[in-house]
């Protein structure tokens, strides 16, 4: 930072706690707002319930204290037509902010308050004594600022920046931001730290988050071409005897989306090039068939695949449905997690590396240095976001380049999916099968649980199954939520004294967790209490009935995942809620859950409501994060700039082209952390 104007060694050590430690790191520390000068409303015109930017002198500031736990800190302002308050709750430093006479800003939303009009906790911006001062900045950026540098200070820092070093020069090709009709690097850099107006700096923004994504894409699309063009792959035959045998022995039609989805994944791995594809299936959809389609393929090929799931209970799941099918096909199979005996694990392991073994189901186990496959050509991890980078990578590094097919029961929104996973293809199953009935939900207050109790002895009384749902497994001082263990107490010496219950944990040792489910799926638990250990794989079609405790604190992707554990069978599941939401933003998503049994529909809601957060997270690890992309409202976007980086990719696989060369340098850049994932493919 030595070389930017006004950074001693004090700014310098309170932009480090922002991450800023170059000149180009401060360039990139976009404005989170703008305060639009250009729009003042008066004190007079303002309208409760709409947001509004009004500036006046500081009148009076007061600070009262109606209670012990409550302070109210009041700064009321005036302009010529009128009078607003600023209104602080349990901030009473705020007062040491303001003195009277000086001119501010206030920003948010208009409240009216016992006749007079308030903003609560407005964004505050002090303006000079003389509007004739500051006539020229009339849109003003705010930085996100740290203890030690004020708004002021960094936004004054920037514009020295921006003066000394922005006359940068462009490095996305002429062609495509003439095609794509892009602010140049320079301008954007400039318009959106000042913009002249809103409109300029939308313009400046989207050049800018354009950038940014296509990196990302461009980044994806070159990682995916050194390993699918420059790996050679395995040429499944698609037409075998054991797809024959499966096909056969399939008790149903296949779904719409279950046959092209299954057609996707066959003529990727016919192709003579690795297969990167990612299956997204709603709750029920049957992307487990899919999948079995794939690992009888590879076996058809003379060949092995390997199945990997996070949990126990999923990788024991994949054995009891997939099993009969793979010995319908005439296809040798075996299951590998920490609970398989050593003698088992032996043999498991001989037959494995000679070859005899041709599909093989596991957990974590399949990583183990010890398991070695003789020709691995597939390989399908299921629930992919609860494995890092490094596990998915370390399973395909036991073969040779072999097909990859990660699957999730969690919808993604499109947008999202194109950011996560842009490296991958995608097939979509959205339809379930007409024999599942399917799931309705009920909301219910925690004070009338008695409903869904009784709804439960209702259904063990006519032979059914039931599951109770909580957020935790042993009871904590500091939550509020009803814990797996107390419950369980609770309810097999209470309220269900006369029916049989389980419990199932997380915490509980695998082999206990095995006869848990054994038994639960033999019929002899009738109500099985459960943490969210239940959430993915667990297929018992005689559970009909869920209770979820403290559904207020479950998000929504997970609340739609533990009620697709019901309704599998042949009779409509049904799923009480006891939630008690107090946030708007709470209500709405309890709202959401029990109107739509649509996964997609509910993941665009959740984005909606929660952002995307730190959207590339594990399956993203050190890469930098998006700073103006946002994945809610920016899918065009997303979806124009992966076209392009294909685009960009498919004519110049290395961009080793001149007109590219500028890209490549910026791109390195930016990737420098993770280039080796691209260079060694």
């Amino acid at each position: 930072m030595s070389t930017a104007r006004f950074v001693d060694a004090a700014r310098a050590a309170a932009l480090g706690k922002l991450g800023i430690q170059s000149v180009g790191e401060l360039l990139h520390h976009y404005p989170f707002r703008y305060l639009d000068l250009t729009h003042i409303d008066s004190l007079a015109g303002v309208r409760a319930g709409f947001d509004a930017t009004v500036v006046g002198r500081v009148h009076e500031v007061k600070v009262k204290k109606p209670r012990p736990r409550l302070t109210i800190t009041e700064v009321s302002i005036v302009d010529g037509t009128g009078v607003l308050i600023g209104v602080w709750f349990n901030l009473p430093y705020i007062q040491q902010r303001f003195s009277a006479g000086e001119r501010v800003a206030f920003s948010g939303k208009v409240v009216l308050d016992y006749g007079l009009k308030q903003i609560r906790a407005p964004f505050v911006e002090k303006l000079p004594s003389d509007e004739a001062e500051d006539a020229a900045a009339r849109v003003l950026p705010i930085h996100r600022a740290t203890e030690g540098l004020s708004t002021n200070w960094l936004r004054r820092l920037v514009a020295a920046a921006v003066d000394d070093f922005a006359d940068v020069a462009d490095h996305l090709p002429s062609a495509l931001r003439t095609r794509r009709d892009l602010m140049p690097l320079h301008a954007a850099l400039r318009a959106i730290h000042f913009p002249r107006d809103g409109g300029e700096a939308d313009t400046a923004r989207y050049r800018l988050a354009y950038d940014e994504i296509l990196q990302l894409q461009l980044y994806m699309a070159l990682r995916r071409h050194a390993l699918t063009r420059e790996h050679a792959g395995v040429s499944h035959p698609i037409d075998g005897p054991a797809l024959e045998r499966l096909r056969a022995a399939i008790p149903f039609e296949l779904t719409a989306d279950q046959i092209q989805a299954t057609t996707e994944i066959l003529a990727d791995m016919h192709e003579p090039r690795p297969m990167n594809r990612m299956l997204l299936g709603d709750v029920g959809t049957g992307k487990t068939l899919v999948a079995a389609a794939a690992l009888v393929c590879a076996a058809d090929a003379g060949a092995q695949a390997a199945m990997m799931a996070p949990t126990e209970v999923l990788a024991n799941q994949y054995a009891t449905a997939l099993g009969p099918l793979l010995d319908a096909a005439e296809v040798r199979w075996g299951l590998l997690t920490g609970s398989t005996p050593a003698a088992e694990r032996r043999e498991l392991l001989a037959l494995l590396s000679d070859g005899v073994l041709q599909v093989l189901f596991g957990t974590h186990a399949l990583l183990e240095e010890s398991v070695a496959f003789s020709r691995l050509t597939l390989v399908v991890v299921d629930e992919q976001h609860r494995f890092g980078v490094n596990q998915r990578l370390g399973l395909r590094g036991k073969g040779a380049a072999p097909d990859l097919l990660v699957m999730t029961a969690t919808p993604i929104p499109r947008s999202l999916a194109l950011t996560l996973y842009g490296d991958l293809e995608a097939s979509y199953l959205r339809t379930r099968p007409n024999s599942r009935p399917g799931a309705r939900t009920t909301l219910v207050k925690p004070t009338q649980r008695g409903q869904a109790y009784e709804r439960m002895r209702a259904a063990v009384r006519e032979g059914q199954q039931g599951y109770v749902v909580c957020a935790l497994v042993d009871e904590s001082d500091s939550a509020e939520a009803r814990a797996a263990t107390r419950e369980f107490e609770r309810l097999s010496t209470q309220v269900f004294k006369e029916l049989r219950v389980g419990l199932l944990t997380g915490r509980m040792r695998p082999a206990e967790k095995a006869r848990v489910m054994r038994d639960f799926r033999a019929g002899e638990i009738d109500v099985l209490v459960a943490t969210t250990v239940i959430e993915v794989g667990v297929d018992v079609a005689n559970a009909t009935i869920m209770i979820i405790e403290n559904a207020e604190r479950f998000g929504l992707a997970q609340l739609h995942q533990l009620r697709g554990r019901v309704g599998r069978g042949d009779v409509v599941g049904e799923v009480f809620l006891l939630a008690e939401a107090k946030s708007p933003e709470g209500r709405e998503r309890m709202e959401a859950i029990a109107a739509t049994n649509d996964g997609f529909e509910l993941a665009e809601i959740d984005l909606r409501l929660r952002g995307e957060g730190q959207v590339l997270g594990d399956r993203q690890h050190g890469l930098p994060a998006l700073r103006l992309t946002s994945v809610v409202t920016d899918g065009d976007l997303i979806a124009l700039a992966r076209a392009d980086a294909r685009e960009l990719v498919g004519i110049d696989p290395h961009l080793s082209l001149p007109e590219h060369g500028p890209l490549l340098c910026e791109l390195k850049r930016t990737y420098a952390a993770a280039w080796e994932w691209v260079s060694s493919g």
